[in-house]
């Protein structure tokens, strides 16, 4: 599945009805899945086969992992892994010397005999953590492909899922190569069973990721398969991320002066179309205010926009995952799983809808509600991380998805369409009061939730914002406070740059996107699998500004896909046309297809000043924003503080949320949820 682009677009370019209101350009968007691995010829029975390694998985293979979870502490499994690892060291030495790639084999032999001795039979790594010497993932499906060995065409088999005729012909390699292939003692074969149950048991936590994530799992699972092979292939696998990170992050603390003028030149405002002043016009506004509205994020080394709201990666709250026990494990009581999932109906014949949550003791306790970024769902990670910020402050915590994802939009009226931020905002009221009183009904009624604050991020944040304002006027959640992160001050021109950033990359040649998206994608899996070995005081990201962009605009595509795809009710286990209208679609393509033709669509407003009454005269919300987001202009941010005055509280750097992992924002998030039972109603 890919993305597809569009051009840039003029607000309000206002056209009669069953016209286009936005004029969005005719660009077909790449399809990665096809870029990588060609056309999908056998896709009913890859789709049926899924289904059934799916079902397989949940019936069969996780209740299996579940118990060993439970019998085995996190720090055994660990151990146990590597156990297993060190013993294919043959499938990786022949893997090297068969790709001539005779420095690898060394690595590699070197990391064996240190983890064999040192480490304990490679229960420990020594070589890495003392003469960092890196892992690596080679196996003899690797080795063939960078002989040029044909793949051959990739189908989905049962228990193996995703793979191709020279990925099972390197399996059956794999194995010839592996030592405990020739040891068949019981006590042996035990062991190995073990090992193997083990090994394989990682593998949940990427089927949750993809299952609570993606409407539709098949396509995800085929891109990310189709990458996977096309960076083995050119080993970007190796891409060294910590260190690229880390000799930023010295270079970047050095009182060179050049160096420091040469960072801050590219963080740049995305559109500053009026030449406004906005630092002049902020300490003005502190100088007549009584609250502090600027936040500095002292050594805040920006890179680019688009690059530092990836800087959201490392939020990371203290203890949320902490557990001797894997996820899997009922004895993990780590506060991610201490919050539970339940589910109600909001409207009649439609599918309930999941919510998790999280009550104090305290049954007088405030609540908080979270609505997280577009198109994530209850199971996202940052939700999680606020909650228990507002868990430690003695809140009670509601997590509910934001309206602009799949899951949602299946527990809404059949003819609901979401991006229209009124109408989200009435669902977002409804969803909200039917979820607190399901809970009550759960917990009796002593939970009186008399106090409430509501928090959302980006999209989410708009309609955090709609919905205070239709609170203003007709009040049904009682006393409610709100605050709203990264809010779009105007969501078309938001929309419209992400189409725009897609144009820009698929402008350029096929093959050399194809590359940077496999890189760029490397990078990613590489910062995920090191992000323990991290300092979070690091001050970069290894991205440049296209890998950026490719990432974000393939994240918000897929949420985009997503909704389409439910909305058109594709079949899930056969196959359908559908992404051949997905991947012609961006964001300004959907509001002209879904959105326009609503009866009072010219009465909808998608600009935060549409609630100008609401926001100069209320005082029970704040806000957060940047002077860089990538979303909005400058322009558009001096109104905002015009309207929102000291409810605005501006940070200097972090662009579109890229600064949730600074002590500066949190330890001010911490102060406002501290302080917002004092904030007084309008």
């Amino acid at each position: 599945m890919k993305r597809r682009i569009i051009t840039f677009i003029i607000l309000l370019n206002f056209l009669f009805l069953n016209t286009n209101l936005y004029a969005a350009a005719e660009v077909e968007y790449p399809d990665y899945s096809k870029l990588f691995l060609g056309p999908d010829k056998h896709e009913n029975f890859n789709r049926k086969m899924f289904d059934f390694n799916y079902g397989l998985n949940k019936l069969l293979i996780k209740p299996i992992h579940i118990v060993w979870a439970t019998i085995i502490p996190q720090y055994g499994m660990d151990r146990f892994l590597g156990v297993s690892e060190n013993i294919e060291y043959p499938i990786r030495l022949i893997s090297s010397l068969v790709q001539k790639d005779f420095k690898n084999a060394g690595n590699e032999t070197k990391r064996f005999l240190v983890n064999t001795t040192i480490g304990v039979a490679g229960m420990y790594d020594p070589a890495k953590r003392w003469l960092k010497l890196q892992p690596c993932t080679d196996n003899m499906d690797k080795a063939l492909s960078r002989r040029n060995v044909k793949s051959g065409t990739y189908f989905v088999a049962p228990v193996i899922n995703f793979t191709t005729v020279r990925g099972l012909f390197g399996r059956l390699l794999d194995v010839a190569f592996n030592p405990t292939t020739y040891i068949g003692s019981p006590v042996v074969a035990l062991v190995k069973a073990g090992l193997t149950i083990n090994k394989t048991s990682y593998i949940q936590s990427i089927i949750q990721l993809i299952e609570s994530n993606f409407a539709d799992g098949y396509v995800v699972t085929k891109v990310a398969f189709g990458i996977d092979g096309y960076i083995k292939k050119n080993n970007y696998d190796r891409v060294n991320v910590i260190d690229e990170m880390k000799s930023f992050d010295k270079n970047a603390n050095t009182k060179n002066k050049k160096t420091k003028a040469k960072l801050t030149v590219s963080a740049q405002i995305v559109q500053n179309e009026d030449n406004i002043e906005l630092d002049d016009f902020v300490e003005i506004s502190n100088k007549n205010s009584k609250k502090n509205t600027y936040i500095h994020l002292k050594d805040y080394y920006p890179q680019s926009p688009v690059v530092d709201s990836m800087r959201t990666s490392l939020f990371e709250i203290p203890d949320v995952n902490k557990s001797m026990w894997n996820d899997l494990s009922p004895w993990n009581r780590s506060f991610a799983n201490r919050i539970k999932t339940s589910s109600v109906n909001i409207f009649e014949g439609r599918e309930n809808y999941d919510y998790r949550y999280i009550l104090q003791r305290n049954k007088k306790s405030p609540l908080a509600i979270i609505y997280p970024s577009t198109g994530d769902g209850v199971r996202a990670n940052h939700p999680v991380m606020f909650a228990k910020l507002f868990y430690d402050a003695g809140y009670s915590v509601i997590i509910i998805g934001n309206p602009f994802q799949w899951e949602f939009v299946k527990s809404m009226p059949e003819d609901y369409r979401p991006g229209i931020p009124q109408k989200d905002a009435q669902m977002m009221r409804l969803t909200t009061s039917k979820i607190i009183e399901n809970v009550k009904k759960k917990h009796g009624k002593k939970y009186k939730f008399e106090n409430k604050v509501i928090l959302g991020t980006s999209l989410a944040a708009l309609d955090v914002l709609f919905l205070a304002e239709q609170e203003s006027k007709n009040n049904t959640l009682g006393n409610t406070k709100f605050i709203a992160i990264c809010p779009p001050i105007n969501l078309v021109y938001a929309v419209t740059q992400l189409d725009n950033y897609a144009k820009q990359l698929t402008e350029e040649n096929t093959e050399d996107l194809k590359q940077k998206a496999a890189y760029a994608s490397a990078k990613i899996v590489k910062l995920y699998q090191s992000k323990k070995d991290i300092d979070f005081a690091v001050n970069h990201m290894p991205f440049n500004e296209e890998e950026a962009k490719i990432f974000t605009t393939f994240i918000m595509h897929s949420k985009l896909s997503d909704i389409i795809f439910t909305i058109e009710k594709a079949p899930i286990n056969k196959k359908s046309n559908i992404y051949e209208t997905i991947n012609k679609m961006g964001y300004i393509d959907y509001i002209n297809e879904y959105l326009a033709p609503e009866p009072n669509f010219k009465n909808y407003k998608f600009e935060l000043t549409s609630i100008s009454g609401y926001l100069k005269k209320a005082n029970n919300y704040k806000i957060y924003h940047t002077k860089n987001d990538y979303f909005i202009t400058t322009s558009q941010l001096k109104q905002l503080k015009n309207l929102a005055k000291d409810n605005l509280t501006i940070l200097d750097n972090g662009a579109h949320m890229g600064f949730l992992y600074r002590e500066e924002f949190i330890n001010d998030l911490k102060q406002t949820i501290t302080d917002i039972a004092d904030i007084t109603d309008l």
